[in-house]
């Protein structure tokens, strides 16, 4: 299991002035933590941090958290402002020409990853992407058929376009593709879709990423509503991790 960590996180402003973004706070424990939790309760056991800015505080962090034992948590400094795809081709010795599967460091979602693994074998495809349909941040106003009259409103409606979730699956083929300098999301995955290599899986449960200082407030104000029942922590096994 991958876990791209390396982003600066700055348009979170304050809340990353001094940690990497992946430590930013959910519930008084990092995004990182969610992240690896909902990962282990599936049972995912080993773990391949790709840290960039502030790695040594990511580092520190997977140390000193008590972990489940069989739990193997490795990471590897792919550089400060290495893209995406670059980091994965700095890891591609570690990955041992194996199907992996790779998330974002700051999304959460009670995302069923057996069922993901089960739609990429099905399709056939060299990589599997979750998709889902977002919640607006804001409302919209529907018009008439001639456009010339407001005939309602919805107040932040659910998205009628899908967008990356940030789970994969992923095969090793996928890594002959990327370089030192490739943006995962852009051309290596824009070829694999042109090519018909890209499956999507969509996702209809929760999702929440932490892009905005407004995200990391809703993140909270959902775990705070129900500690044990935060969506992406649904399971025993994801609350008791660390």
């Amino acid at each position: 299991m991958v876990i791209l960590c390396g982003g600066r996180g700055e348009r979170l402003s304050e809340h990353a002035r001094s940690i990497p973004k992946p430590l930013v706070g959910v519930g008084g424990r990092p995004i990182l933590w969610h992240v690896i939790s909902l990962h282990v309760a599936q049972g995912f056991t080993d773990f391949l941090l790709l840290t960039g800015a502030r790695g040594d505080r990511i580092a520190a962090f997977a140390q000193r958290t008590a972990w489940p034992a069989d739990v193997r948590i490795r990471c590897l400094d792919t550089g400060e402002d290495t893209p995406t795809g670059g980091r994965l081709h700095r890891a591609a010795e570690l990955l041992r020409g194996e199907r992996f599967c790779l998330a974002y460091a700051d999304a959460v979602a009670d995302i069923d990853l057996d069922a993901l693994l089960e739609h990429h074998e099905q399709t056939g495809a060299e990589a599997t992407m979750a998709v889902v349909r977002p919640r607006l941040p804001f409302g919209i106003a529907r018009l008439t058929a001639d456009g010339d009259r407001v005939d309602g409103f919805d107040e932040k409606p659910i998205s009628q376009q899908w967008v990356n979730a940030g789970f994969f699956c992923l095969e090793p083929e996928v890594l002959t593709g990327v370089s030192s300098d490739s943006v995962l999301e852009r051309e290596p995955l824009t070829s694999l879709a042109r090519a018909g290599r890209l499956a999507a899986f969509r996702h209809h449960g929760f999702w929440h990423c932490m892009d905005t200082p407004k995200d990391v407030v809703a993140l909270n104000d959902v775990y705070a509503a129900d500690p044990a029942g935060a969506p992406w922590l649904a399971s025993p096994a994801a609350r008791a991790v660390g």
